[in-house]
């Protein structure tokens, strides 16, 4: 995968920004932005396709998918536009909300599944990165 240097430091500044944030509303925005990286640079997300078998093997779309929604959780919150978002990516934007508030009590699903996500970051870094490598 012909990838750009600045493309590949980028996602490496994400990731340590992900690792170095302690669980926080600015955790939720630094996997926003390592997945805004990802979709904005079409030769990494085309790595994370569940064409590729390694991909299907160790269930990267779906890890990636977790991730896609807390990005679009973000993006629904600085949308005004006032279209129906549907249950689930509302149900997302609450959380994330509640988040954003410092009410992080274990009955939220985003706060309880922090550090599931911190290793799916960590998965999806893996991947990409094992893939620039090639």
């Amino acid at each position: 995968m012909a990838v750009s240097a600045k493309v590949k430091t980028g996602l490496d500044k994400k990731f340590q920004k992900i690792t170095a944030t302690p669980a926080s509303f600015d955790f939720f925005v630094a996997i926003h932005d390592f997945v805004e990286h990802i979709e904005a640079h079409a030769s990494l997300a085309k790595g994370l396709s569940s064409r590729l078998k390694s991909n299907r093997e160790l269930n990267i779309p779906n890890k990636y998918n977790h991730l896609k929604q807390i990005y679009q959780g973000l993006e629904d919150a600085h949308d005004t536009s006032g279209r129906d978002l549907g249950h689930a990516r509302y149900a997302v934007l609450i959380e994330l909300n509640r988040i954003k508030i410092n009410d992080v009590s274990e009955s939220n699903s985003f706060w309880k599944k922090r550090e599931l996500f911190r290793k799916l970051t960590g998965e999806i870094y893996r991947q990409l990165t094992s893939d620039l490598a090639q």
